[in-house]
């Protein structure tokens, strides 16, 4: 990632590390979608990581596997300055046990991947951008996915 200017955090760095952390054997494409937790219909100023998985499976989004994040952030090279897009994961743990999950950034410093906390419970605002895997999709959701592209 460094030899194209990306930087990778520690916690990142850790789960990527771990045995948890698997990479498929099989080239494949993979058809992704973010969305905010305002998108999926929450109210308030946050909304609970479970809440917000239970909310999109509804609506036939997948988690991703966790090595989109990398592959994402190798790709996405043009990501705006203060954009964080939070990859819709199952947690991996740290050696110390803590939950963590993936976020492809760019917080003005540069383009980064890092990790943060992944446990079910927390709270998160509801304009946080998450990226899921995409399913063959309630018809609903193909009028909000298309307005969602249409937005950017």
């Amino acid at each position: 990632m460094s030899a194209l200017g990306c930087g990778v955090g520690s916690s990142a760095d850790e789960i990527i590390g771990r045995p948890a952390f698997t990479l498929s054997g099989k080239k494949a494409e993979v058809e992704l979608v973010a969305v905010s937790p305002a998108e999926l219909g929450f109210e308030g100023k946050t909304a609970a990581l479970r809440d917000v998985y239970a909310r999109a499976q509804l609506l036939s989004l997948l988690l991703a596997p966790a090595e989109i994040a990398p592959q994402l952030r190798l790709q996405y090279l043009d990501q705006p300055i203060g954009e964080f897009l939070i990859l819709a994961m199952e947690p991996i743990r740290t050696w110390a046990g803590e939950a963590v999950i993936l976020t492809v950034a760019n917080g003005g410093a540069g383009l980064i991947l890092i990790g943060q906390d992944g446990q079910d419970g927390l709270d998160l605002p509801v304009r946080s951008r998450f990226v899921f895997a995409f399913a063959l999709v309630h018809p609903a959701f193909h009028r909000q996915r298309h307005l969602l592209h249409s937005q950017r």
